[in-house]
């Protein structure tokens, strides 16, 4: 499965009872030979492959838990060879026929020994033992100690055992910073000074030794001491200024938030949520933003996966994880309660066609992308496979079953040619198709490098540099020069390097990652998390910023902003910008996403899914999964502000807005006393039911 979209919890697989060496207990020597009926536990000492369930130090700090009463009556039995016994002491011991009674061997032969109860236990109550509650949840606490789950709060972090559940391939035990590039990345550094991404300064002023803020490089750029042109001195002004953490607006909604996108000329934004609904915004003014429009998608299955605004800003593709795109219009005076449906399964073949007329296969959709002539869309969906759709032929007029897993992320490579795709699998390979060479219905090339599965593929639109973001919790920089042949590729197990860790419900320790020895890529960037969701990872524009950084969100609450280099150049924390932003909901369970605490039964937690620049203006726009167990979601605006923490003018920062940017009371009311908006409500007008009380469709 390849997304944060639902599945059963990966469950940790109980370990074999039959694995372990069976402990032996002396119950004629426990506690001075007493009765016997309170044996001194001794756990294994041998080198099996489950030891590591056994180990001290983890017993000394696990939280223990009480046995259902079911178990009560669950009984062992333990035989025990007495003729090993009998050799350490040097004495000649009688022993009766194997029947499972416990002989005390440290007592002389004329002793009579101590009569003890015969134990059985069956294999049934063997896996009920295993499966109890208690022993699951120490399990899974000492697994997720071990593999080095990292958390926002540790102490939370050790109350979820969040990290722990499933299980993994273990990697060798060596320093984790020497498998990784090192950072900076001379790659790095080279692309910088190349000119491609972003400008360079060719003034440093040594002797005052100036802050390079605002004022001085408007300073210099009046003096003309940083370029020989204008034009390049006031790119090199535009592209250092990154939005700050402290949020201008911070937009509620009562779902999940999943993407959120500017388009290309920055005048539209949209955003997708849980609740099946696309909310469009006027950003003409990066700084004022207003509604004017939401489409539906009727008949979506768990929530809407991606959505892609046609290059003349006309029409919008809305997905779900099914086999139908809905095409809505973006003019805020034409319906979108009647979406364009455009079923990918329809290949022009009859016989994959019901009686509706309609195809019947039945695949998901997570990733889908306009053609840069607007003509055609492209999907990657669960059945492995890359489709071409034509919106004229109304037909789906090409795919291309290259991968052996789902893919999660596609896109065209030059926003001027529907030529050249690349395709993003969770079989860890990025995949490139030449349209005008599939004779053999082969791929042109192949990205190798990443060890876990992709959860997003962004291209600049050069046709040359794409950006990868994967479960490997790296994120990639490629180069289209330097794709592994097809021949090449066939020679490697993609699955041979990857842990088979579950990024939804496990943390990713840096001691479980291995390199790939066969790396194609030019740049790796790390620090970010990606867990729980499909996170996204994107090129900074090139008129707001040159091009000069790559960025992409993050599990722990925040978007991180990376130089070419592999340095960071900034962080947005989300979290701490929307913290305790909303009072907690009455049925915020009923929504609940993340793994409750004993201390706080729901913590507020942030995890930023996408995040968009502004293509004119120093603006980030980041949706998240936001809110108390991140059971709604945010769209908070970001812009640069010098590190101010509040504006001077009218409207202050950290204003909490409904989905149609109204300023509502209720948001500020975090006493939990006033009015709470019902989710379950919610839900229903998301399903187009309407409550009794409710005045306005569109509102809360």
């Amino acid at each position: 499965m390849s997304s944060g979209e639902p599945t059963g919890a990966g469950r940790s697989v109980s370990p074999d009872p039959s694995s372990h060496a069976t402990n032996i207990y002396d119950t004629a020597e426990a506690e001075g030979g007493e009765d016997g009926d309170d044996m001194d536990f001794e756990p294994t000492t041998d080198d099996s492959e489950d030891a590591e369930f056994f180990d001290p130090t983890e017993d000394a700090e696990a939280e223990f838990h009480d046995a259902d009463d079911g178990l009560s009556g669950v009984a062992i039995e333990f035989s025990l060879d007495d003729d090993d016994n009998a050799e350490e002491d040097g004495n000649e011991t009688e022993t009766e026929p194997a029947t499972g009674n416990l002989q005390n061997t440290a007592q002389p032969s004329t002793t009579r020994p101590r009569p003890t109860a015969r134990i059985q236990v069956t294999h049934s109550q063997i896996l009920r033992l295993f499966g109890n509650a208690g022993l699951r949840n120490l399990f899974t606490t000492h697994r997720g100690h071990a593999s080095g789950s990292r958390a926002i709060d540790e102490a939370d972090e050790a109350d979820d055992g969040y990290g722990g559940i499933g299980s993994r391939r273990t990697r060798r035990e060596t320093k984790a910073s020497a498998r990784y590039p090192p950072i900076p990345s001379e790659e790095g550094k080279r692309l910088m000074g190349s000119g491609t991404f972003g400008e360079n300064g060719y003034y440093e002023d040594k002797l005052r030794k100036r802050k390079d803020g605002l004022a001085s490089r408007l300073m210099y750029r009046e003096l003309g001491v940083h370029a020989d042109s204008p034009i390049r001195a006031s790119k090199l002004v535009s592209q250092g200024l990154i939005p700050s953490s402290n949020a201008d607006t911070i937009v509620h909604y009562n779902a999940r938030c999943y993407s959120g996108q500017f388009s290309d000329d920055g005048n539209f934004f949209f955003s997708c949520a849980q609740d099946f609904k696309v909310r469009m915004y006027d950003t003409s003014n990066p700084y004022d933003w207003k509604y004017y429009k939401s489409a539906l998608y009727p008949f979506g299955q768990w929530t809407i996966t991606d959505a892609s605004l046609s290059p003349d800003n006309k029409f919008l593709a809305c997905s779900s994880i099914r086999s139908i795109v809905c095409l809505a219009p973006t003019d805020p005076t034409l319906s979108a309660d009647a979406p364009t449906l455009l079923d990918f399964s329809d290949t022009g073949h009859r016989s994959r066609r019901n009686q509706f007329g309609v195809g019947h296969s039945h695949f998901g959709i997570w990733s889908i992308r306009f053609s840069g002539d607007g003509r055609e869309v492209v999907a990657g969906t669960s059945d492995h496979s890359v489709y071409v759709y034509d919106i004229e032929a109304k037909k789906s007029i090409l795919q291309i079953t290259g991968h052996t897993d789902d893919v999660n992320a596609v896109c065209f490579g030059d926003n001027s040619s529907p030529h050249i795709l690349y395709s993003g699998s969770d079989d860890t390979l990025i995949k490139v198709w030449d349209r005008r060479s599939m004779g053999d219905s082969r791929e042109a090339g192949v990205f190798v490098g990443h060890t876990e599965g992709l959860t997003y593929v962004d291209s600049k639109g050069d046709g040359r540099y794409v950006l990868s973001n994967g479960k490997d919790q790296t994120m990639k920089l490629w180069d289209l020069r330097k794709m592994m042949s097809t021949e090449q590729a066939s020679k490697h197990d993609p699955a041979r390097y990857s842990t088979g860790f579950d990024y939804r419900f496990m943390a990713f320790s840096e001691n479980d990652y291995e390199p790939h020895p066969h790396d194609c890529s030019l740049v790796t960037f790390r620090g970010h998390r990606v867990l729980k969701t499909l996170i996204r990872c994107h090129f900074s524009p090139p008129g707001s910023t040159g091009s000069r950084y790559v960025y992409s969100g993050s599990e722990d609450g925040s978007v991180y902003i990376y130089n070419m280099d592999a340095t960071l150049a900034g962080t947005i924390d989300v979290n701490k910008a929307t913290h305790h932003s909303r009072p907690k909901d009455s049925d915020y369970h009923t929504t609940q996403y993340e793994m409750r605490s004993n201390r706080d039964p729901a913590a507020w937690k942030t995890c930023v899914r996408d995040a968009s620049w502004h293509p004119n203006a120093p603006v980030i726009a980041a949706t998240s999964w936001n809110g108390w167990g991140m059971s709604t979601g945010t769209c908070t605006i970001h812009s640069w502000n010098d590190g101010a923490d509040d504006a001077e003018g009218e409207p202050k920062m950290g204003v909490r807005v409904n989905q149609r940017l109204e300023v509502d009371e209720t948001l500020y009311d975090n006493t939990g006393t006033g009015r709470r908006t019902s989710q379950f409500r919610s839900r229903l007008r998301g399903w187009g039911v309407r409550a009794a009380d409710d005045d306005d469709d569109e509102g809360w």
